[in-house]
Order: C-alpha cells, then structure tokens, then sequence
C-alpha cells in the first residue's frame, strides 16, 4: 500500500509545480458562480422559493458545486488514453503495481492538491463576493465530506471506463469530450436535478451521474431532509459498487487484445 500512497503525493508535489494556473482557475470559476448568480437571481425575482430552494440557496448550491467540481474533475481518462496510443501502457503492465489503481491514486493526489489550492480558497473568496449560507451543523460537514469522497470515486471510475475504452476505439477523444459534457449536464452541475422534468428524473435515477454533483451540493445546502440525505449517499455508495463490475471486466478483455501504436 506504500507504493500507492507515495503516487499521491508525487502527483501531488507534481501539481504543485503548475499551482499558478490553479490561481487563475480560481478567477474562471469565480466569473462562471456570478454569471450563474445574476441569472438565477433574475428567475427568482420576487419568488421566495423554487423547487423547495430559496435564492441563497440556489446561491450556495451553485457555489459548491462548481468549487467541488474543482476537486473530483481530472484528466486521467486522457492520461491512459495517451498511454495506450504511445504504447506505454504495456511497460505499466509489468510494474509491481495495479494499473488502475495506481492511476486512482494520481487523480486522488490531484485531487487533494486541487482542494487545497483551488476548492478551499476558490470558496472563501466567492463568499465575499456573493450571499451564501453555511451550516453551523458539524454533522452537515461530516455527510458533505463523505458525499465528496464518494463524488470523486464515481467521477474517477468513470474516468477509468473511458480510458480503458481506447483498447478498442485507439482514438477515443470524442467519447473523452461526449463524457466531460454529460457529466456536466446530468450530475446536476448546471442545474439540480430537482428541475428536471418528472420523467427525466426518473431516468436520471437510474444513471450514477446525479451522484457526481447534485448529492454533495443538496446536503451541503441542506436541501434534503436527513432521510433523504441517507438514501442520496446509499445511492452512491452503490454505484460505487455497481462501477466496479464493468471496469473489471472490460480491463481483463482489454489486456487480452492490446495493440501498440508506433511502439
């Protein structure tokens, strides 16, 4: 288990050479939380209250969710399509490690590096800017907490499919783009999934992407009841369960059948 804590903080010292980008990512997010607050600002008008969330939560809600964006988005789907197409994957295979899992813990160290440097800060500084409410119950920062972790864990293993994929697609860049926008669109980040239609919900339920989002920026927001934030995090949890069957098997196919390009 050493070797693998060790990927995370080399990747981790690794991000911290580039931290200045991070700086500046700080200010896109903060531009993308204010667009996002004028206009909701503009639909709620003189309305104390859509879809059972008050403006300052609607406020709070798009915060969070895009400073916890920060966290759990990575480009390790990216990372093993590349090493695929160079061939660097099959030196990978005969290292004393778990591929998957080692590439796990890099985003997991870029993870930590960009919630220390980008979500934390990034955070402090939108709540100068704008109204947003947080909970004075330690309990609400304990199920938030675990909510992200579960967040990243669904997001990464995500990621993993869309890599491994490129064993069969070898240019799988499209499919890359098609996942980033999905995610975006059905994990709630743009909009709760509360204002879906009833029948797109219901769909969506069925989909581990609302898990990536809209779970951890409800509770944060406190906008589910206590056994509403249970089932939410048990929704999770399963997912997390259910993802590792597919990345199993797809993997064990894939070694099965690689192909080196311009190796």
């Amino acid at each position: 288990m050493g070797k693998y804590i060790e990927m995370i903080r080399i990747r981790f010292l690794m991000m911290l050479a580039y931290r200045t980008n991070y700086y500046s990512g700080i200010l896109i997010y903060s531009i993308n939380i204010g667009a996002y607050y004028f206009l909701w600002n503009a639909i709620y008008g003189d309305k104390s209250s859509i879809e059972g969330m008050t403006a300052i939560q609607m406020t709070s809600y798009i915060s969070i969710a895009w400073m916890a964006r920060a966290f759990y988005f990575n480009n390790i789907d990216r990372e093993i399509a590349q090493e695929i197409k160079e061939g660097k994957v099959a030196v990978e295979f005969i290292r004393p490690y778990n591929y998957l899992l080692m590439k796990t813990m890099q985003g997991l160290g870029e993870g930590i590096f960009r919630f220390s440097f980008f979500s934390a800060p990034g955070m402090i500084i939108v709540a100068l800017i704008f109204p947003i409410a947080f909970s004075s119950n330690p309990l609400t920062w304990l199920l938030f907490g675990l909510a992200l972790v579960f967040s990243f864990l669904i997001n990464m293993q995500i990621n993993l499919l869309t890599g491994i994929l490129t064993f069969f697609f070898y240019n799988n860049t499209g499919l890359i783009r098609a996942k980033r926008v999905v995610i975006d669109l059905f994990s709630g980040l743009l909009l709760p999934i509360s204002f879906f239609p009833g029948w797109a919900q219901q769909v969506m339920g069925f989909l581990p992407f609302q898990g990536i989002s809209y779970v951890p920026s409800m509770i944060f927001t406190e906008s589910f009841t206590y056994s509403e934030t249970m089932n939410a995090m048990l929704y999770q949890v399963v997912w997390v369960l259910i993802l590792i069957i597919p990345i199993q098997l797809i993997w064990l196919v894939a070694k099965k059948q690689l192909v080196v390009q311009g190796g």
